[in-house]
């Protein structure tokens, strides 16, 4: 373990520091809509724009990588990401920012796919799973920092933005300085989306459910916070518990999914989101007339926070569980591409997430953010009960479940020690 901290420490240095940053950016622009009264429907096209960057860049990088190599992209596009925020501070203008986010989402999945492939390189088949866990550790932590960092200074200002750009320009140091060489990029291969659906028709309806939820959660979580006349200081608590319970809860998660059908985990946890979308509508506070319903209820804000947090503890590992389950129908050497397959099927979910959970938000008040995850969430729910009559489960015990952080990359997938990725040049030797 040391060794392999000692030969990728730029690496995680920097990746720490890009996390701080991501984690900041995307939750300032949500409260910083709100306060230029940005319609919520324009905030949703704002938020959007970061995955529709972060979908073509993904599918495109990966070419130029091989072309120009690692070290140059990553300078580049850290570059980029460093100076597409700045544009926000500078123009206060909705249009100019949905342009600047895609600008963001497709040089950060640029730095991304960076990094996974070259701890690919530096992994080999003893060594991934401490990779993976250190990478997924690394991004959880980093998330939650730049959750708090919202308290830095007032949205209303500059600085936090200005930070958040000297965060990634600070990230780029410890790569540009490594003197180990880059590593040659490898072609990746994916299964049609026509295929994955074939294969596993739950887990792709589910990942493309997952995707809407997800995008939309971790981009207008803070815009419903702020619409909500919540602090500073409680709005970054809010999406510090979210990243956390998240994070931590995927590993009680997948052991027990690793221990049963692994369709009824799926369908567990989603109805459990759901029944927790419900009660975080009645802990809101705010009107429910607009839903039907004959009565409202008062804040509770320390029990708003218990919801929030139990909620994001099943909701978060449905990603993972979703590529697990998946694996379950293939053989071990397909998991990779099934898994750079799923991706594009999460990516599509999020392009269209933000803009179907604002649209619902202009109809329905700030609680048509919690109506947008408790849909979603009963969609997999009730196609999962629909699967389970229509086939019999599968026990692949070559596929387990593996805690994975949402943004990882088909390239990433590869550090799972369960995908059978031989990217070891010590290991072919043998």
């Amino acid at each position: 373990m040391s060794k392999l901290l000692k030969n990728s420490w730029a690496l995680f240095i920097g990746y720490f520091v890009l996390m701080i940053a991501h984690g900041f950016q995307g939750n300032l622009l949500g409260v910083r809509s709100v306060i230029e009264e940005f319609s919520f429907l324009s905030t949703g096209m704002i938020m959007s724009g970061y995955f529709v960057g972060y979908f073509f860049g993904a599918n495109s990088i990966p070419k130029l990588v091989g072309k120009v190599g690692h070290i140059r992209v990553f300078a580049a596009f850290a570059s980029m990401a460093s100076l597409s925020i700045l544009i926000h501070a500078v123009f206060i203008n909705p249009f100019i920012w949905i342009l600047a986010r895609f600008i963001t989402g497709f040089g950060i999945v640029g730095i991304f796919i960076v990094m996974e492939s070259w701890l690919n390189d530096r992994a080999n088949n003893r060594t991934r799973g401490q990779l993976l866990s250190i990478y997924m550790f690394i991004t959880l932590i980093g998330l939650a920092f730049g959750t708090l960092l919202l308290n830095f200074s007032s949205p209303e200002k500059y600085e936090p933005f200005i930070l958040i750009s000297v965060l990634l320009s600070l990230a780029l140091i410890p790569i540009l300085l490594t003197k180990r060489k880059p590593p040659k990029f490898k072609k990746l291969g994916f299964i049609d989306i026509k295929g994955l659906y074939k294969t596993s028709p739950l887990g792709t309806v589910s990942m493309l459910c997952t995707g809407i939820i997800h995008s939309a959660l971790f981009t207008l979580g803070a815009v419903y916070a702020a619409s909500m006349n919540f602090t500073i200081f409680e709005i970054s608590l809010l999406l510090f518990l979210v990243t956390v319970f998240g994070g931590v809860f995927q590993w009680p998660v997948g052991y027990y999914s690793d221990k049963s059908d692994r369709r009824i985990i799926i369908i567990f946890c989603t109805f459990i989101s759901a029944f927790f979308c419900f009660l975080l509508i009645l802990a809101s506070g705010t009107s429910l007339e607009n839903m039907y319903l004959a009565t409202s209820v008062g804040v509770d804000k320390i029990m708003f926070f218990i919801y929030i947090a139990c909620y994001a503890g099943f909701a978060i590992p449905i990603f993972t569980l979703n590529l697990a389950y998946v694996n379950d129908y293939i053989t071990k050497e397909k998991f990779v591409a099934a898994g750079g397959g799923m991706q594009i099927i999460f990516g599509i979910g999020a392009m269209t997430g933000p803009l179907i959970c604002a649209s619902l938000m202009n109809k329905f008040g700030t609680n048509g953010f919690f109506i947008h995850l408790l849909t979603f969430h009963l969609i997999i729910g009730v196609f999962g009960l629909y699967r389970i009559t229509k086939r019999s489960y599968k026990d692949n015990p070559e596929s387990t479940f593996t805690p994975l952080p949402r943004n990882i990359t088909p390239l990433g997938i590869e550090l799972d020690p369960t995908t059978g990725a031989d990217i070891s040049s010590e290991d072919k030797s043998k």
